[in-house]
C-alpha cells in the first residue's frame, strides 16, 4: 500500500508540473504573439513614416525644380522685352501693342507650363494720379507682368515677375484714352481674379486682350487707342458671364453697348458677377377634386350587406312588407394612387315617417372610424353632405361608407337612391410641359430685351434642372398654347433666385380658361400662410376657398369684372377689398397683420 500510496503521489506531482507546464508554455507563447503583432504595428508606422518623408522629399525636390524652371521662364521673357526699345515693349493685341504673345505653352524639362505676358500703361503717384498729374501725362511708364503656371501634385503653382520700364529722357504723352473696367458681385463687394476679355478688331493693330482684376476687381489701360466698338466680357469659373452688347435689330438700345474710348478722357464701366446657382422646375397637373359615386344601378360597388336588397337604382329594406326592422350595406374600398385629401360624404335618400337612415365612415379593412378621427361618427350620420376633411390621408388611405336603413313601421322601407364621396387627387406629374423662364435683368431698352429669356420643357420626367443660372428675379409662365396656366406656384411667381443656392420651384397648371384669379396669403413677416379662407364674391358667384400648403388659392372659370375679396385666418387681421379686378389670368397678393 504504501508503494501504491508512493506511485499515486509522484503521479499527482508529475500531472500537477505537467499542467503548470503546458499553461506556462502557452502563456509564453500568447505574450510573443502580442509582442509580434504590436512591434509589426510599430515597425509599419515607421515605415510609413519614413515613406510619407521620402515622399515629401521627392515633391519639395520636384517642385523646387519646377519652381526653377518657372523662374528660368519668367526672366527669359522679361529679360527679352528690356532688351526692346520703350516703343516696342507690348504684346500681341495689347494695350499697348507689340510682338510678343499674351498667353503661351511652353515645355522645360519635360515639365508643362503656361506663360501669361502682360504690358501695361502706368500711372506714377509721385506726379499725382489722373486728372491730378503735374505734367498731365498720366502714361509715366510700362508695367510688365510675366506669371508662369504649372500643375503640381498639391493643384496649381505660379511664379510673378513684376518690373518697369521708364522711356528715356522726358516721359511723353502717349495717344489715347484710359479704359477702366470695375467687376463687382450682387453685393457690390469687389472681385479679384475675374477674367476680363477685351477685343476691338476696328484698331491697328488689332486689340484682343485676356486679362484678370486685381484685388480691387479692377482692370486699367491707359494709352487705348481712341475707338469704338470695345467688347468686354467679364467672367470666371463658377460665377455668371456678363459683357457689353452691340446694336441690332433685335436690341437697337442695348445696355451696356460696346464702350468708346476717347482721346485723353477717361472711359469707366462696371460690371456685375457672381456664383452661379441651380434652379429645378417641377410641373404637375394640379390637385382636383374627383368624385365617386354610386347610383345603385347593380351591386358591383357594395362589398357586404345585410337585409337589404338593390333593385331599380335604390336600396331599400329587403323583401316586402313586413319588412325587417333594420338592414345594413358598406360599398367597397374607396382609395387613389394620388389621394390628396378627403373632402365630403353625400347622399340622397328618402326616409317616410317611423324610417331612418343612418351613414358612418369605416377604413379600408371596414373598421369604423373611431370618434377620436371623425366626431360622432359611432352614431351615425343623417344630414348630408358630410365633411371628412379631418380624416387624414396618411392614417386612412382607404375607406368604406356604410348605412343603417330601419323601420319601426314594418309596413315601410327608408331607401337610398345615391350616395357619392368627393376626394382631390393629385398632383400629378405632367411630362413634356413647355414653359418659359425670364430674369428681371436687362440688357437693352425701347424696346425691354431681358437678359434670360428662354423657353424649357419639363421633358419626361416632369423635371428640369437647369444649372449655371444667375442671380435674378425670375418668372415662370405657360403659353397658353400647351392648353394650360398656372393655378399655383411654389412658391409664387416672380421668385429671387440668390446667388450660389439651390431652388426648386413647382408649377402646378390646369386646362386654359378665360379669366382666373390665383390669390397668395402671407403674413406681415413674408411667409406664406396655409389654411387662410379666401371668399370672392360678385352678382351672382360666391365662392369661398382654403389657401393650400403653397399659401395659395385659385379660382378658374371667371368673368371679366370685378370682385370683392375678404381674406382670414385665426390670429390675423382679415383684409377686404371691393375692387378686385379680374381680367384674363390675374394674381393678387394679400399680407394679413398679425393681431
Amino acid at each position: 500500500m504504501f508503494k501504491t500510496r508512493n506511485r499515486f503521489s509522484s503521479l499527482g506531482h508529475w500531472s500537477l508540473f505537467g499542467t503548470w507546464y503546458l499553461r506556462f508554455g502557452a502563456y509564453q507563447r500568447g505574450v510573443t504573439l502580442i509582442d509580434t503583432v504590436v512591434g509589426s504595428a510599430l515597425m509599419l508606422v515607421i515605415f510609413m513614416g519614413i515613406a510619407a518623408v521620402f515622399q515629401l522629399s521627392i515633391d519639395v525636390v520636384t517642385n523646387n525644380r519646377a519652381r526653377a524652371g518657372a523662374i528660368a521662364l519668367a526672366n527669359e521673357r522679361m529679360e527679352y522685352l528690356r532688351s526692346l526699345s520703350y516703343t516696342q515693349i507690348g504684346v500681341i493685341g495689347g494695350i499697348p501693342a507689340g510682338n510678343v504673345p499674351q498667353e503661351e505653352s511652353v515645355t522645360l524639362s519635360d515639365i508643362g507650363y503656361t506663360r501669361r505676358t502682360m504690358v501695361l500703361y502706368s500711372d506714377d503717384p509721385q506726379d499725382g494720379l489722373g486728372g491730378a498729374d503735374q505734367n498731365g501725362i498720366v502714361a509715366d511708364y510700362k508695367t510688365i507682368r510675366v506669371e508662369v503656371l504649372w500643375t503640381s501634385r498639391q493643384g496649381e503653382r505660379s511664379v510673378i515677375l513684376v518690373g518697369r520700364v521708364s522711356p528715356l529722357g522726358v516721359e511723353s504723352a502717349v495717344p489715347g484714352g484710359t479704359l477702366t473696367l470695375d467687376v463687382v458681385n450682387e453685393g457690390a463687394t469687389p472681385v479679384a481674379d475675374a477674367q476680363v476679355d477685351i477685343i476691338n478688331t476696328g484698331t491697328v493693330p488689332a486689340i484682343n486682350i485676356r486679362t484678370y482684376t486685381n484685388s480691387s476687381g479692377i482692370v486699367s489701360f491707359i494709352g487705348a487707342p481712341a475707338a469704338s466698338n470695345y467688347q468686354i466680357t467679364v467672367s470666371r469659373p463658377g460665377y455668371s458671364t456678363t459683357q457689353t452688347y452691340p446694336v441690332t435689330p433685335e436690341n437697337p438700345n442695348p445696355d451696356p453697348r460696346h464702350l468708346t474710348v476717347v482721346n485723353g478722357q477717361t472711359t469707366s464701366q462696371s460690371f456685375t458677377i457672381d456664383l452661379v446657382s441651380t434652379k429645378t422646375v417641377r410641373t404637375f397637373k394640379q390637385i382636383v377634386p374627383v368624385t365617386w359615386d354610386d347610383p345603385f344601378a347593380n351591386e358591383s360597388l357594395v362589398a357586404t350587406s345585410t337585409d337589404v336588397e338593390i333593385l331599380g337604382g335604390e336600396v331599400k329594406l329587403a323583401g316586402s312588407s313586413p319588412y325587417p326592422s333594420s338592414g345594413f350595406l358598406q360599398s367597397v374600398s374607396l382609395s387613389s394612387p394620388l389621394l390628396a385629401g378627403w373632402n365630403s360624404l353625400s347622399w340622397i335618400d328618402t326616409t317616410p315617417a317611423q324610417t331612418d337612415v343612418l351613414y358612418r365612415i369605416y377604413d379600408g379593412s371596414g373598421a369604423i372610424v373611431p370618434d377620436s378621427v371623425l366626431s360622432g361618427n359611432n352614431s351615425g350620420f343623417s344630414v348630408s353632405p358630410l365633411d371628412l376633411s379631418a380624416i387624414s390621408t396618411s392614417t386612412h388611405p382607404q375607406l368604406r361608407i356604410g348605412a343603417t336603413l330601419s323601420t319601426n313601421d314594418p309596413d315601410v322601407t327608408p331607401s337610398i337612391q345615391s350616395w357619392e364621396l368627393e376626394y382631390d387627387y393629385g398632383p400629378e406629374p405632367l411630362p413634356n410641359l413647355s414653359f418659359q423662364m425670364r430674369g428681371n435683368k436687362t440688357i437693352g431698352n425701347n424696346p425691354t430685351v431681358n437678359k434670360y429669356d428662354q423657353t424649357h420643357g419639363s421633358g419626361a420626367s416632369a423635371m428640369l434642372t437647369l444649372s449655371n443660372i444667375e442671380a435674378d428675379t425670375y418668372t415662370l409662365s405657360v403659353a397658353t398654347s400647351t392648353g394650360y396656366y398656372i393655378a399655383e406656384a411654389c412658391n409664387p411667381q416672380p421668385e429671387a433666385l440668390l446667388p450660389n443656392t439651390s431652388q426648386t420651384t413647382s408649377l402646378y397648371v390646369l386646362p386654359d380658361t378665360d379669366h382666373s384669379l390665383l390669390v397668395d396669403v402671407r403674413g406681415s413677416a413674408g411667409a406664406l400662410l396655409e389654411g387662410a379662407s379666401v371668399n370672392l364674391v360678385k352678382t351672382g358667384y360666391d365662392v369661398t376657398l382654403s389657401t393650400s400648403s403653397c399659401g395659395q388659392a385659385f379660382f378658374e372659370d371667371l368673368s371679366s369684372a370685378t370682385y370683392s375679396i375678404s381674406v382670414s385666418k385665426a390670429g390675423y387681421q382679415t383684409y377686404s377689398n371691393t375692387d378686385v379686378g379680374v381680367s384674363g389670368l390675374s394674381r393678387l397678393s394679400v399680407s394679413l397683420n398679425s393681431l
